[in-house]
């Protein structure tokens, strides 16, 4: 094996065009098998993950799947998350249905801002789409320099 530093294409990442620059990359010689060294990849993830998030043009299917993996979702997850079944996504991955722009706008936000919240559960997201609206009055104050709200 022979290592270099090259620009290498990411196919495993299931997206068509993402190229790492200036990576690692041990060939074999005789036999044209490769192996590319990707540091910090869940950190690559988020970074290609934002930036599909921010462009400007529709989502391609290859896009969507990217994102709902980025995001950890199983594609029954991702139905639950974004009000669909689970043949729906599988429609808008494989290019079968196009996503519609609540949903598409949806999953670009949730990439931007979504952090791990352990009391902001899938079961509370459901319960929350069956209850009907009504106004929450709420107790807001500052304690030691932070807000906090509470149901009154």
């Amino acid at each position: 094996m022979k290592t270099a530093r090259e620009n290498y294409l990411y196919k495993e990442s299931g997206l068509p065009n993402v190229t790492l620059v200036g990576v690692e990359v041990s060939r074999c010689p005789s036999c044209g098998e490769h192996e590319a060294v990707i540091p910090r990849i869940e950190q690559l993830h988020r970074a290609i993950g934002t930036t599909i998030a921010r462009k400007r043009p529709g989502l391609t299917p290859a896009e969507i799947r990217f994102l709902r993996k980025c995001l950890g979702w199983s594609g029954a997850d991702f139905a639950a998350h974004m009000g669909v079944s689970a043949e729906t996504v599988s429609r808008w991955e494989n290019g079968a249905a196009a996503m519609g722009s609540p949903a598409e706008r949806l999953l670009r936000l949730a990439t931007l801002t979504r952090e791990p919240a352990a009391d902001y559960s899938l079961g509370l997201l459901k319960d929350m789409a069956r209850t009907e609206p009504a106004a929450q009055r709420l107790q807001v104050r500052v304690q030691k320099g932070r807000w906090s709200a509470e149901v009154a």
